[in-house]
């Protein structure tokens, strides 16, 4: 199962956010429950309560992990989100509860943002070479990204919002990577809750949920990853209770091309990548998929872009971008109670 999602987890949110936990003497019980999923990893971090199984909750976060997988995986040649490219057109079609709710938020932080968070971009992740078949990468023609335009964006598609269904207007093919993980962290932390599951962290690829308190008694700690490829040091550490934060970067995945660099970040207006200087976006937001759709569309903008919007809507979002010293950060006035 590691690799239905590996290319998935190279394109989104690569592993940014990553949590600290600090141990004191007397501190009390604490479960750790982690496999496989997404092509990447989960960790999930409780305090239990009275008569909490460990191992009958270890099968059951498994086999949740697995259906989801069924549901959201591009990887998956019989999963519920590739069936959609094969839907008859202007039929409304029903689809399950999961895959209209991540929809949903998709078509929402489209909107937000203007476009810079698209699930339909899959030919021109295709073209470029980041997606699943991993062509030889190269810059394509200006002919090839113009017809790969028209077969994107939400105009393709219309979803009831009453029912779980879905109207294709225009054969789409749906990429869930810039939400998925943050939504499975969602499911994950609601699973627990039904379990009576007060204090827990939920890890899925970085994308994080977290609630109560930590094994200290006070908030969770998370770092924010710096931005130098594969290293773990800390940008920024902050603190998080009740909330979910996802973080998308740009700097592990990308082509080079006469000297020129090309991310894996494609704006889909343009079909180009992102040539700015923005680094990586955190979010912090109610929810963990809401987060991670967010910091892969903010990501899209320039910082100065993201920082407006997220100040217009009251956002907690931290961007670190690339500056002639270093890594310089900035912060929505949202993001300040997180800061540690």
């Amino acid at each position: 199962m590691a690799d239905i999602f590996k290319a998935m987890f190279t394109r989104a949110a690569l592993g940014l956010l990553f949590f600290v936990l600090v141990g004191c003497d007397g501190s009390p019980k604490v479960v750790k429950l982690e496999g496989a999923t997404m092509g990447t990893r989960y960790n999930v971090t409780l305090l239990p309560p009275r008569g909490f199984d460990e191992k009958r909750a270890q099968k059951e976060l498994d086999s949740l992990l697995a259906v989801f997988n069924q549901i959201a995986s591009t990887y998956e040649p019989q999963s519920e989100v590739n069936a959609l490219s094969a839907m008859p057109l202007n039929e409304w079609q029903d689809i399950s509860q999961t895959l209209s709710e991540m929809l949903l938020i998709s078509l929402e932080v489209n909107w937000l943002t203007g476009g810079a968070f698209d699930v339909t971009i899959s030919p021109l992740v295709e073209l470029w070479g980041f997606g699943a078949e991993q062509r030889p990468q190269q810059v394509p023609e200006a002919s090839a990204i113009a017809a790969a335009l028209e077969d994107t964006g939400f105009r393709h598609i219309q979803l009831d919002l009453t029912e779980p269904r879905i109207k294709l207007k225009r054969p789409v093919t749906v990429d869930l990577s810039g939400i998925a993980k943050g939504y499975g962290v969602d499911m994950v932390a609601e699973w627990l809750e039904r379990q009576q599951v007060a204090d827990y962290l939920v890890e899925i690829g970085g994308e994080i949920r977290a609630a109560g308190s930590s094994p200290r008694g006070d908030d969770w700690r998370v770092g924010i990853e710096k931005p130098e490829g594969f290293s773990s040091g800390v940008q920024q550490a902050i603190r998080v209770s009740g909330y979910g934060l996802a973080t998308s970067g740009d700097y592990r995945n990308y082509f080079e091309e006469e000297g020129v660099r090309y991310s894996h970040t494609l704006d889909p207006k343009t079909g180009y990548p992102i040539s700015h200087t923005t680094a990586s976006v955190t979010v912090v937001a109610e929810t963990a998929g809401y987060a991670d759709a967010l910091a892969t569309g903010f990501l899209v903008l320039d910082a100065e872009k993201a920082l407006r919007l997220a100040e217009t809507h009251g956002l907690a979002v931290y961007v670190i971008e690339k500056g002639e010293n270093g890594f310089v950060s900035r912060w929505s006035s949202a993001f300040e109670p997180y800061l540690d």
